[in-house]
């Protein structure tokens, strides 16, 4: 991201650019930037935008040969083509001997690196990963958006506000816009505030309803469940999502077993690394034959609402307070 800003800060800007990865927020932030900042005043006459599979490379190539309308490049987004996985070996060759005024932008969530396009991109321009930002860095994003607002907030505040609204940067944003209108005559903002006007993601619900369920709290397990119930969650979808968590937790307790520290756990659950944290955490509460049970008995719980012989609210119910019962 250093050599983005600096381009960014200099206006020396390469022809070709290739920003990749998990982090769409930070990919749309940078495609917004680079497209202002190349193009300013608004300029649609020389910008051209390609989405998705399909896109026909011979057309680029004849947009791309084009002379810029009165201005002094002409620019063309790419998002989500798939070129860099396969189809863009000729876009590869044109790379090398583009006009000077053409500039590309291509974003991807996945890329082949040992692909003819990745390569002439890197010979060419700058390729950049934004892969999810780790807990630190999203820690230290946050307070830096609070010190913008004059505000303050404390360290765990803020882990409090993530493990309620989750990672994902744009809601981040959208949680933090709500947080800075709601404490609008205050100077700091505390956790108080955060349950006030945050939205607990769905899946932070379910992680804690399952981490109560694993501390034998079944009371709380069971509010958790109603609390669902209430924003019209689907009980089979409540069921599927639990199934889901425990599976993970499978997953990571086995990753665990084998000495994965959790960035490598991260990477291969595809999870965030805070998550990742947070799953290991929970991991400790589950035998890998407990966890086995859950999900065959998951699994049998839905048959038997399918064919009618449990209604969906009192399946969930039961399956939760199965296994959120202390053993006697």
């Amino acid at each position: 991201m250093k050599s983005l800003n600096e381009d960014l800060k200099t206006g020396q800007f390469k022809q070709v650019y290739l920003l990749y990865g998990e982090e769409n927020y930070l990919k749309k932030q940078y495609k917004d930037r680079f497209t202002k900042a190349m193009l300013p005043d608004g300029d649609t006459m020389n910008y051209a935008y390609y989405e998705g599979k399909g896109v026909d490379v011979r057309e680029v190539i004849d947009l791309a040969e084009t002379l810029p309308f009165f201005a002094e490049r002409r620019l063309i987004v790419f998002e989500n083509t798939g070129f860099f996985k396969n189809a863009g070996a000729d876009l590869a060759d044109y790379i090398k001997e583009m006009p000077d005024t053409t500039y590309f932008i291509f974003i991807e969530n996945e890329v082949d690196k040992r692909s003819k396009l990745f390569k002439a991109v890197k010979a060419k321009g700058h390729i950049v990963e934004l892969p999810f930002q780790d807990e630190v860095t999203l820690k230290k994003w946050i307070l830096g958006q609070v010190r913008k607002e004059n505000k303050q907030i404390s360290e765990s505040t803020v882990t409090y506000l993530l493990n309620k609204i989750g990672t994902d940067m744009e809601n981040i944003q959208k949680e933090l816009e709500k947080l800075f209108c709601y404490t609008l005559e205050k100077d700091s903002i505390a956790a108080e505030d955060v349950d006030a006007v945050c939205v607990t993601q769905i899946s932070n619900h379910i992680f804690d309803m399952v981490n109560a369920v694993a501390e034998k709290k079944q009371e709380h397990a069971l509010e958790l469940y109603y609390e669902l119930l209430a924003l019209k969650e689907p009980p089979m979808r409540i069921l599927y999502l639990m199934t889901r968590q425990y599976r993970i937790l499978h997953q990571v307790r086995d990753l665990l077993k084998k000495g994965y520290g959790r960035k490598e756990i991260a990477s291969k659950a595809g999870l965030h690394p805070f998550a990742a944290g947070k799953y290991m955490d929970q991991a400790k509460h589950f035998g890998s034959s407990e966890l086995r049970a859950i999900m065959e008995d998951s699994a049998d719980i839905e048959e038997r609402v399918k064919t009618g012989r449990l209604t969906d609210v009192m399946a969930v119910e039961l399956f939760i307070v199965k296994y959120s019962s202390v053993s006697k």
